[in-house]
């Protein structure tokens, strides 16, 4: 698809496109539109930074465009994310456009939203969690929400968004519209898909080596204790915005406020912080007041900052798929960034495994390194101590310590430590102990007495 014009688009959408400097959609956008507007489900697999958002607010927006009362629903799993999407729909639809759109986070005030849904918005961007509660307030209907984008999917499974997606759908019509985008197609994806979805189209964006190409990749290996050094020793040497991820909420702060002390400017933006903090964070650092943003990963996605050069991560992230959305903040639209990895020895295993995804040879490295190993130190497989009988069941190969009588019992083969007297009677063979534990008599002997000195008077 060469251009947006070859879609008969609304006049709206159309002058929209050529203000926003849309002419010719990305990969992402050529293929899922003429999909979605076929009115068939997707299962799509895209970042941030392709293209993704356009890739189904353009053929939403056509949607409702043309009928009288139908509306969308748009889920995303951070404030930051919905914020982005619903600024990309309001650009498209234009101050003119009767169809307004909702933004439902939480964090704000409930009645500014309040008063946002009784002008009845068409269009719906919100995180799971505030929009169950205008559900349970009965504020917010979505009897004629004919269509579903879940953004980011694997993110919101992630956090724990599962159930309250499962609470949403209660309230939409089962004949719908949905479009499902994900970074990855892990099981769980597959799974919900299965449940959400009708025969769906899957569109897969070679996403990961799309960002590689534009990327410089440098890794350090580092000592925790030399980390913040180094960091200070990179910012000196780089110009341009920088995004720096750490691991913990505190961490985010603790780094920004060192930053500042040593004349850089820096600002941290993380969880704890409240929603209108958040903004005033993001817009500083979108008007380039401060250089280096420090985040934990609540920045890896919706965070469309077109200057960020440079992309650190200070922590590695637990994920190996974050890694893909955190370096995915730089280079954007084509444009070339650098990523800055520091490994400490305790984060090894976590490099591996980013290794793993990011080169797929690395994990056939990994095998044949594993199996020449092997090989060198003389590792051989452990047999088994059982065998499998002729009923397919397992049985131990060893020797036994009982034998079978006549009678099928089984008794003990070893020596006892019991003997039958005359009588009849049973024995104890080995020595007894008596009630002292210091004491030890054979099972004839007396026990022994103890003497105790006696103790002394006090003379006065």
């Amino acid at each position: 698809m060469e251009n947006f014009e070859i879609l008969g688009l609304n006049d709206v959408l159309n002058k929209s496109l050529k203000k926003m400097g849309f002419i010719s959609p990305t990969p992402i956008q050529s293929k899922a539109i003429p999909i979605i507007l076929s009115g068939k489900d997707i299962l799509g697999s895209a970042s941030t930074g392709t293209g993704k958002t356009g890739a189904f607010a353009i053929p939403v927006i056509e949607k409702i465009l043309n009928s009288k009362e139908d509306c969308a629903l748009i889920v995303t799993p951070t404030r930051e994310l919905a914020k982005q999407v619903i600024d990309v729909f309001r650009t498209l639809l234009g101050n003119s456009n009767p169809v307004k759109a909702c933004c439902l986070i939480g964090g704000e005030a409930i009645g500014k939203q309040l008063n946002q849904l009784k002008r009845k918005p068409r269009i719906i961007i919100g995180t799971p969690g505030r929009i169950n509660d205008h559900l349970g307030k009965k504020s917010l209907s979505l009897k004629n929400s004919n269509y579903l984008v879940l953004d980011e999917t694997d993110r919101m499974l992630d956090m724990g968004f599962g159930i309250q997606i499962d609470q949403i759908l209660k309230f939409m019509p089962k004949k719908r519209q949905t479009l499902m985008f994900s970074a990855t197609f892990p099981k769980n994806i597959v799974t919900l898909a299965n449940k959400y979805l009708i025969e769906p189209e899957k569109i897969t964006i070679d996403i990961e080596n799309s960002i590689l190409k534009n990327i410089k990749h440098e890794i350090i290996h580092i000592d925790n204790t030399n980390k913040y050094k180094t960091l200070l020793k990179q910012l000196e040497i780089r110009d341009g915005s920088v995004l720096v991820f750490a691991k913990t909420k505190h961490s985010t702060e603790k780094i920004a406020k060192n930053l500042i002390k040593d004349g850089i400017k820096a600002n941290a933006l993380n969880g704890d912080l409240r929603q209108s903090k958040r903004d005033k964070v993001m817009r500083g650092f979108r008007e380039n007041k401060f250089k280096v943003l420090v985040a934990t990963d609540i920045a890896s996605r919706g965070l469309d900052v077109p200057h960020i050069k440079h992309v650190i991560n200070y922590d590695l992230p637990q994920v190996a798929e974050d890694y893909i959305h955190r370096i995915g903040r730089t280079a954007r639209a084509g444009a070339n960034g650098e990523a800055i990895c520091f490994v400490s020895p305790n984060e090894g295993h976590l490099w591996l495994n980013i290794d793993m995804l990011i080169n797929p040879d690395a994990k056939n490295r990994m095998s044949s390194r594993r199996g020449a190993s092997d090989k060198r130190n003389g590792r051989r497989k452990v047999k088994s101590k059982f065998k499998t009988s002729e009923n397919s069941e397992k049985k131990y190969k060893g020797k036994s310590k009982f034998k079978t009588s006549e009678n099928s019992g089984k008794k003990y083969k070893g020596k006892s430590k019991f003997k039958k007297s005359e009588n009849g009677e049973t024995k104890y063979k080995g020595k007894k102990r008596s009630a002292s534990k210091n004491t030890i008599r054979s099972s004839d002997a007396k026990p022994k007495k103890r003497f105790y000195p006696a103790k002394k008077k006090k003379v006065r």
